[in-house]
Order: C-alpha cells, then sequence, then structure tokens
C-alpha cells in the first residue's frame, strides 16, 4: 500500500514553510483585536484548499469567526468522512516566557516552537498536505471527504452547534476525524477512543446585607466565606469518593478488557507525582490514578472568592462569598441530572443563617466511540503500520464538547486522531510539536484514508 512516503520526504521543506507562513498569524479567538487575522487565516486556509485540489471550498459565517468548509468526492457510493478541526488559537500570555516569539515560528531540536504548532493548526495542516499528497501520487482520494475547520475552540465553540444543525445535510458523513488530541507518549502510536464531559455551576452564599466589623458582630453574625467553606466540605467524603447522592448512578463502568489495556500502558503513580511536585494523589478509592484521570467523574473546586484579599489584616466578617465548580463527566452521565444532583445536595447542606444562590454554567456529554467500529479498526492499523509498533487504546481526561455535538446531531462516530503530546505546552508559553510525529502522522493519516476505504466500503 502507498504511504505518501516519497512525495512528503520530497517535499517536506516546502511543507514546513507552508506551516510556518500559517503559525505566522495570530488568530488569537478570545481578543477582539486579532479580528482581523482570524478572517485572515481562514482565508488562507481557503486559499490553500483550493491549491491542493478540493472542489468545493467555501468560508461560511457563523455569528461570530467564519467556518472552512471544503470537500471532494471521487467515489460515489464510498464512505465519506468529515474532518473537523480549528483555526484559532490561545493567547500567549506571559509573553517573556517565551524564549522566541509566539509568531515567529522556529525549528530547535526536532520541534517546531510557535503558537498553534500542535493545537491544532499543525495538526489540520497535516490533514490538507496529506490530501496533496494522495490527489499528486494517486489523482484521487479513496474516500469522500469534506473538511470543517472552524475559528472558534479556543472560546466554547458557541455559534458552532447551531452551524452543524442548520447545515446537518452538507455536514453528513459516516465518520468525523478529529486530530486534535494526543498520543499517549512519545514513540507510543495510540486512539483515543473516549472524552470526559464537562457540567459547571457558581455557588453564590449571602449572609448579613453587608460586611461586619469581627469584634461587634463576631460570634453572633453568620460569616459567608466560612458558610461556604463548611457546604463545599460536603461534597467529598474523606475518602476522596463524592458524596453527592446520585453522582454515580448513571456512571457506566469500566470493562476488565479496559482495566487491563490501562494497565498494560505502564502508568507510573510515582513518576506523575514527582512530575506534579506532590507527595500523594488523592481521589476515589478502588481506581488507579490512570483509571481516575481518564474513566471516572470528578467534581472539583476550581476557585473560592469572598472577603479581604488584600495585604495584612482587616477584621471583617464577610457578607457574601462564592466558588466555581466543575466535574468531568464519563458516558452515560446526563450533564443536567449531574447539576441536579448537585443542586439537591448543596441546598440540604447549607448552613444556617446565610442564602444560597446556584448558577448553572452549561454542560456537555462524555463521548465515547465503541472500539470495534470499522473507522476504529482502520486507525488502529494505519497507526501500527506507520510507527512500526501496536497501537494502544487510550481515552483522555479532557473534553472536546464538538465531539458530542456531532454525535447528538448529525449521529456519526468520531475517531480522534491526534499526533500531540501532552508536554507540547499547547494553552502555555513554548508550545512546540515534535516533528518526528508531524512526518510518521501523516504517514499513518495516508495509510488511514485507504484502510478506511477498504473497511467501509
Amino acid at each position: 500500500m502507498r504511504d505518501g512516503d516519497a512525495y512528503l520526504k520530497e517535499h517536506r521543506d516546502e511543507h514546513l514553510s507552508q506551516l510556518m507562513d500559517l503559525l505566522r498569524i495570530p488568530s488569537i479567538s478570545a481578543l477582539s483585536e486579532h479580528k482581523p487575522d482570524m478572517r485572515r487565516t481562514a482565508e488562507w486556509l481557503a486559499a490553500e484548499m483550493r491549491r491542493i485540489g478540493l472542489t468545493r471550498v467555501e468560508i461560511m459565517e457563523t455569528g461570530g469567526n467564519p467556518v472552512v468548509y471544503a470537500e471532494r468526492a471521487d467515489n460515489p457510493g464510498g464512505p465519506t468522512a468529515l474532518i473537523y478541526g480549528h483555526y484559532d488559537v490561545q493567547p500567549v500570555d506571559p509573553l517573556d516566557l517565551w524564549v522566541t516569539p509566539p509568531f515567529e515560528p522556529e525549528i530547535r531540536d526536532g520541534k517546531l516552537y510557535a503558537r498553534g504548532a500542535s493545537d491544532d493548526k499543525g495538526q489540520v495542516f497535516m490533514h490538507l498536505k496529506v490530501i496533496e499528497a494522495m490527489l499528486a501520487e494517486e489523482g484521487r482520494l479513496p474516500v469522500n471527504l469534506k473538511l470543517l475547520i472552524e475559528g472558534e475552540e479556543e472560546v466554547g465553540s458557541e455559534n458552532l452547534e447551531r452551524f452543524i444543525a442548520e447545515h446537518r445535510d452538507l455536514l453528513k458523513a459516516d465518520v468525523v476525524v478529529i486530530s486534535d488530541t494526543a498520543l499517549y507518549a512519545r514513540g507510543v502510536p495510540s486512539l483515543t477512543y473516549a472524552l470526559r464531559g464537562l457540567a459547571a455551576l457558581e455557588v453564590h452564599v449571602t449572609g448579613a446585607k453587608g460586611d461586619l466589623h469581627s469584634g461587634a458582630f463576631g460570634g453572633a453574625a453568620p460569616n459567608a466565606a466560612q458558610a461556604l467553606v463548611r457546604l463545599l466540605a460536603t461534597l467529598h467524603r474523606p475518602d476522596g469518593g463524592i458524596a453527592v447522592a446520585g453522582f454515580y448512578e448513571q456512571v457506566r463502568p469500566l470493562s476488565q478488557e479496559e482495566r487491563d489495556a490501562f494497565s498494560a500502558l505502564g502508568f507510573s503513580e510515582e513518576a506523575l507525582m514527582a512530575d506534579l511536585g506532590v507527595s500523594a494523589l488523592p481521589g476515589e478509592p478502588g481506581f488507579t490514578a490512570l483509571e481516575r484521570l481518564w474513566a471516572r467523574p470528578t467534581l472539583e473546586i476550581n476557585g473560592i472568592f469572598g472577603g479581604f484579599q488584600g495585604e495584612g489584616t482587616k477584621t471583617v466578617i464577610p457578607a457574601r462569598a462564592g466558588a466555581k465548580i466543575t466535574c468531568r463527566l464519563v458516558p452515560d452521565q446526563d450533564p443536567e441530572r449531574v447539576l441536579d444532583a448537585i443542586e439537591a445536595h448543596l441546598k440540604a447542606n447549607c448552613p444556617p443563617g446565610v442564602k444560597l444562590e446556584i448558577r448553572r454554567m452549561g454542560g456537555a456529554p462524555a463521548a465515547m466511540t465503541p472500539i470495534d467500529h470499522p473507522a476504529i479498526r482502520a486507525a488502529m492499523q494505519a497507526l501500527s503500520e506507520a510507527y512500526g509498533a501496536e497501537a494502544r487504546f487510550i481515552r483522555t481526561g479532557g473534553s472536546i464538547p464538538v465531539v458530542g455535538t456531532f454525535g447528538r446531531v448529525l449521529g456519526t462516530p468520531c475517531v480522534l486522531m491526534g499526533f500531540g503530546l501532552e508536554e507540547e505546552n499547547f494553552h502555555a508559553p513554548n508550545e512546540h510539536f515534535h516533528l518526528e510525529n508531524f512526518d510518521t502522522g501523516m504517514r499513518a493519516l495516508y495509510r488511514f484514508w485507504h484502510h478506511l476505504a477498504e473497511t467501509m466500503k
């Protein structure tokens, strides 16, 4: 089977130069001053898609930053895949921690440094170059392809679900392929088959009508900060489990096959503790740290606010205090049902003398593609061949809400075939992409499209 290796090697320098041109555009979706850069990036991608031979290319409006859509159908009646990615990037702060400027790409020690190098411009670009290589070497694509590249992923994809729903016929496909995840480790080909979901809320506690002097009112007036701390402490059991009634009711248990596969990865809890600089890894009992990271739900306090925060002492009884809470969810958990359970728990355990307000911030369900799906089998085969090692199944503890959207709106399973590494500083200074995965990943993608054509014909 062809793998495009000769073409990709011959044009590697040219391709890296093109990628650097794309990375130089500061497409930061969170900052309004970069609105023109968002449009410029979309236009760059559209021009490149036309140049490599995609037959329909459009910049489509969303109410926010535009999406870039493209397609090519060389196989009437054959399988159709939708490639999803994003062209927006994270802000670059703190700028002084970058070794080289974030939008001046540089290769050092086999790694390409720039904002967006790995998340997600570099991985989107790989798909374009594989399409270019297939058309140059074979004159056609082995499967029908559609591409949907958005510009708001880093700010929550506010307009994307509506766009997908409004264009469901245009986006109809047999499978969605996303390269916005990471390999398990360097040199370990791996495929993510499950993502955790998300549920978020804010808790606000109010005591007296205003802050009070602790000498005049201490011992009698309710203290909002103390009430909040008492309330938050009820959310977890002393052993690390979550104490909210009904929280675990919908959790899909890990199969023994999955637990064995996790164990075979050789994950080191000692290495994780050393990397984090901590002496213990607390959490739900009965599960390894890796199982808790990938396949068990969490309830985390992300921030607490209230009372005096300045330097020195201020003898005040806070009238107001609050906290931000998020939960990572696993397959079968309904975000609204989880939020219902947390809300009921908080109301039942609220200390006397204070008022409680709960603000729901939304959520998204977990996503899982069955490991026996033909597209998953095709991806695992392609990864094993390209890397010369047996590919592994992995989960990830993070969330990509659009995966659930594709399943819910289009009924389409997703193949999460990413080539980043967790160490590549995706949202931090000195983001980079290991070029060995840039090269090997494109060989894997080239093979994947051929295997997909065979397994889904």
